[in-house]
């Protein structure tokens, strides 16, 4: 699954404010969260996050690759 920064998701279950709908803060092992509703983060492992999605509601923008240059 491609996961950007900025991504808006719905999750499966709701959040106790009500929201579905989380921004992606964070990239890694572990994916950070942030409530739209209510500003709430959390830290999901990305198997468990990745389980959870229902949909991608919008998408971060695309950061093309960098490389470093030949030396």
């Amino acid at each position: 699954m491609e996961i950007r920064l900025g991504d808006v998701v719905r999750l499966r279950k709701p959040h106790p404010c009500g929201s579905y709908e989380w921004r992606v803060v964070r990239l890694g092992a572990d994916i950070g969260l942030k409530c739209c509703r209510c500003d709430h983060r959390v830290l999901l492992p990305r198997r468990k996050f990745e389980k959870s999605v229902k949909t991608f509601v919008s998408r971060g923008e695309e950061i093309p690759p960098t490389f470093a240059p030949d030396l």
